[in-house]
Parts: structure tokens; C-alpha cells; sequence
């Protein structure tokens, strides 16, 4: 049953990967995402449902557009695997189904769309935001314990988001200019509804650490800042109790 379990996780994270990939693509190109119709992005012919199929499609067709024949961007097949992948890594850690592992599936999901994005244009849209807030809430309805549910994450949200805030305003007078872009605030006040202010803690040190050795790594005097924040939420989601055991 585990096995079985598994494989349907990652068959349900790669359909999110694709969709979350063609969302941002299209909020990138800005593009209607709601109405559009996913095309090739060379000859702009729309594509058939057996074109659609995440992973498969790509390997069928060995990389390449049916019609035009030029090769596809192998980003949204990698991008399809990860979010599979981490549907799986997410589901071996709860070991069981339950109503918290789809609130974090789901926030898996947007994280990555918030990560592309802001990657590629250095913006994080707000709707992204309002389906955090709305995704965690929901859930609060099926947790054991509404009321602690949302004391927790309310805390750790005003206590996370309110420090960074005040952070950023005392580096922004000392640099001169903006040091942490306002999405980047709304994003961690975001998780930190998830995680908690001692979780929250963790995440905000992990994404400080990770930003740190994407700036060296690339050279560059400013990165999105959001894929650093998305990817130490997961590792806390992962490894989060393990972490803080240390301390």
C-alpha cells in the first residue's frame, strides 16, 4: 500500500508541477492564465491532451513540438519531477494520509509557482499571497484544535513578518535603498502562518543562510530572495522537528 501510495504522489505532483509551470509561464509572458490554451511556445500551435501528459509527453516525444519539430524547454519536465518528488519526500515523513499533509501538498505547490516567478521577473503576484492565506485558513477548520491552530500561526506571523520589517527598515536607511522587497515580507508572513514563530525562526535563518550563498555563488549584489525563502519552509516541513531537537 505504500508503494502504491507512493507512486500516486508523485503521479499527483508532477500534474501540479505542469500546471504550476504553465500558470507562471503565462503570469511571466503575461499572458491570460485562466483562459489561455497551452501552445508551443515556437510555432504558438495549441497543444492536444496527449501532448499535456507531465513527464511522459516529453519522453515520447523525445523533446521536441509535434508540429514545428524545435526542441521543447526542459524546464517544465525538471520542474514536473521536483514537485513529484517532493510530494513523495513530504508523504514518507507523515507516513499516513492526513488533512495537514495536503495543506503543506498545496503549499508546495504555490511555493514553486512564487519561486518561478519571482525568479524570472522578480515579482511575487499577490494572488500567490492570498491563496497562502486562504490554503492555510481552510484548514483550520479540520485541525485538531482550531482555535491553537490559529493563535500559533497568527503569533508566529506578526512576531516572524514584524522583526523582519523592522530589520529591513533599519538596513534600508543605513544601504540607502530597499533591502528586502515587499513580497519577500508577505511571503515569510505567509509561512510563518504555517510554521509558527519557533518553526518561523528556523525558516527565516535558513533562507538568510541560503540568499547568502546564492549572492556568492552568483555574483550578483541582488537575487529573488523568494526560491531561498520557499526552499528552507520545506526543509522544515521535512526536517523541521529534527532541526529544533538540536537546540
Amino acid at each position: 500500500m505504500n508503494h502504491l501510495n507512493t507512486i500516486v504522489l508523485f503521479v499527483m505532483g508532477t500534474a501540479c508541477g505542469s500546471l504550476i509551470t504553465c500558470v507562471s509561464d503565462r503570469i511571466i509572458a503575461d499572458e491570460d492564465w485562466i483562459r489561455g490554451r497551452s501552445h508551443c511556445d515556437h510555432c504558438r500551435h495549441v497543444l492536444r491532451p496527449l501532448d499535456l501528459i507531465p513527464v511522459l509527453s516529453w519522453i515520447l516525444l523525445k523533446g521536441r513540438c509535434r508540429y514545428c519539430h524545435e526542441k521543447i524547454p526542459v524546464h517544465s519536465t525538471v520542474i514536473e519531477i521536483l514537485t513529484g518528488v517532493l510530494f513523495v519526500l513530504l508523504y514518507l515523513k507523515e507516513k499516513k494520509w492526513n488533512p495537514m499533509l495536503f495543506r503543506n501538498l498545496i503549499l508546495v505547490v504555490l511555493c514553486m509557482g512564487i519561486s518561478l516567478i519571482d525568479w524570472k521577473k522578480m515579482i511575487i503576484p499577490d494572488g500567490f499571497i492570498i491563496a497562502g492565506i486562504m490554503n492555510w485558513l481552510s484548514f483550520a477548520f479540520v485541525s485538531r484544535d482550531c482555535i491553537q491552530y490559529c493563535i500559533d500561526g497568527i503569533t508566529g506571523a506578526i512576531l516572524i513578518s514584524g522583526m523582519v520589517l523592522s530589520i529591513a527598515l533599519i538596513m534600508n536607511r543605513i544601504l540607502g535603498r530597499e533591502s528586502l522587497g515587499g513580497g519577500d515580507l508577505k511571503l515569510l508572513f505567509v509561512i510563518s502562518l504555517y510554521t509558527g514563530a519557533f518553526a518561523g525562526m528556523l525558516v527565516l535563518f535558513l533562507s538568510c543562510l541560503s540568499g547568502l550563498f546564492c549572492i556568492l555563488a552568483m555574483k550578483r549584489d541582488r537575487i529573488p530572495f523568494a526560491p531561498s525563502i520557499c526552499l528552507a519552509a520545506y526543509l522544515v516541513f521535512l526536517v523541521g522537528k529534527e532541526m529544533t531537537a538540536l537546540f
